[in-house]
């Protein structure tokens, strides 16, 4: 028995990599696959069927899949791709947002389409499917069927949480992430639907690019036997949180990298200066920030 019998999920950007690793896990826990790639390069260029090669692997090692090629970030294409789901197997318990692209550059080099073609894939990429998934499922529960179980798996990043030197756009899309992960988790918890980010990382065709990095691109179905750069590690905890032993934690951001699995506690308040109901002069400012909020530290400067 795995703890995904019985259910249909959806992974998108699986042709490769992280989503790949989901979507083989998913697979080998019970559930039924709808891989969805849109078979672009990293950049988000040109089509192809990549979907194709993640389904052959689930198929071939005795599960069961479907492929779907919709642009994630279309709204149109998404709402289609949650009804193949449901058309094809029967019902839709799990949404994987995790299609990405990469168009790395200082902000003074950076286009305008370099920003907006990574942050519409990303963001608007988790968006699209995202509405149209909760739709369908609030339907069900307008009908009287009970939805409680369903989940939404979102996917952020190490450079989304703390930054990183050349990506602007990608940091900024994956922290855009968390905070619609939090958000939506709210909205449907009446629902018993959970909505949780993961930020994982490994061997991707991504991590690859980014200059200096060392590191070759591999597929999670490469590798033999443990390897830290695996980009599947990950993917245990995402066909747990899918599971339904998880429905108690929503909300909940996780970085799942090499051996470890972190909760991560994101922005909480800090040091603080307070000055009884009277407005601060800026003037006033320089001695109290620096030696009560920052310290011994310079401030701009990171720790």
């Amino acid at each position: 028995m795995g703890l995904l019998d019985g259910k249909v999920a959806i992974v998108t950007g699986a042709g490769h990599g992280i989503g790949r690793g989901h979507a083989l896990e998913l697979a080998k826990e019970g559930a039924k696959v709808l891989v969805n790639d849109l078979g672009t390069t990293l950049q988000g260029e040109g089509t192809g069927r990549d979907a194709d090669l993640t389904v052959d692997l689930i198929t071939a090692r005795g599960g069961e899949a479907a492929a779907n090629y919709a642009d994630v970030a279309d709204y149109a294409q998404a709402g289609e791709m949650i009804a193949q789901a449901v058309d094809t197997f029967g019902r839709l318990d799990i949404v994987v947002n995790n299609a990405g692209i990469a168009r790395d550059a200082t902000i003074w080099n950076m286009t305008e389409a370099d920003w907006d073609s990574v942050i519409r894939v990303h963001l608007r990429g988790t968006f699209c499917p995202t509405t149209h998934a909760v739709n369908h499922w609030r339907e069900l529960s307008k009908a009287g069927e009970d939805v409680s179980g369903r989940r939404i798996i979102n996917t952020t990043s190490g450079a989304g949480l703390v930054g990183n030197f050349g990506q602007a756009n990608y940091c900024t899309a994956k922290a855009g992430i968390a905070g619609f992960t939090q958000t939506v988790s709210l909205e449907v918890f009446k629902l018993g639907i959970t909505v949780n980010c993961i930020g994982p990382a490994g061997a991707t065709r991504m991590a690859a690019s980014i200059p200096g990095a060392g590191i070759e691109a591999k597929e999670p179905d490469e590798f033999d036997e443990w390897n830290a750069m695996d980009p599947s590690l990950s993917s245990p905890l995402v066909a747990w949180l899918a599971s339904d032993k998880a429905g108690h934690v929503t909300g909940q951001v996780i970085r799942a990298v090499k051996d470890e699995i972190v909760l991560m506690e994101g922005w909480r308040n800090g040091p603080t200066i307070r000055k009884a109901n009277k407005r601060w002069e800026p003037a006033e400012l320089t001695a109290l920030m620096n030696a009560d909020l920052f310290g011994c530290r310079a401030p701009g400067l990171r720790y």
